[in-house]
């Protein structure tokens, strides 16, 4: 990341790689303090605060549990230090097997190019769906 980047370049360049390059450009977009909630409902709810601890909690365990888990933004909305992407989810749940689509909205806070707080906003049904035996 670099400074002359917008809030929306920034927070777009966390969806537009591969898995590894995303993982990238958000460590290196959260602040040292993000705060980052995954939305009541969802199997990894709850609020995480600095890069390890959301990467750990959330990111790798979402690796660690699913095959081909991806977040796909298809829109994504400029509000000043507000940006909002919204798109969908995909993976297949190894445990049961089961592949699952479920929308989403991310509401990402930047504060001097930098992600100070993140809130999902998640069809967690879906996910349950396909984590149930």
């Amino acid at each position: 990341m670099n400074d002359r980047m917008s809030n929306l370049d920034i927070v777009r360049a966390t969806y537009s790689g591969n898995a590894a390059d995303n993982g990238r450009h958000l460590r290196a977009a959260l602040a040292a303090d993000a705060e980052w909630t995954e939305a009541a409902g969802f199997p990894y709810a709850g609020t995480y605060i600095g890069p390890d601890d959301i990467l750990r909690n959330v990111h790798e365990r979402l690796a660690r549990e699913w095959d081909g888990y991806r977040a796909g933004a298809d829109q994504f909305h400029d509000a000043g230090e507000h940006i909002i992407a919204h798109g969908f989810y995909h993976g297949t749940y190894r445990a049961t097997g089961r592949a699952f689509t479920a929308a989403f909205a991310h509401i990402h806070t930047l504060r001097d190019g930098r992600i100070v707080k993140f809130v999902q906003v998640v069809d967690s049904a879906k996910v349950w769906e396909a984590m149930r035996d």
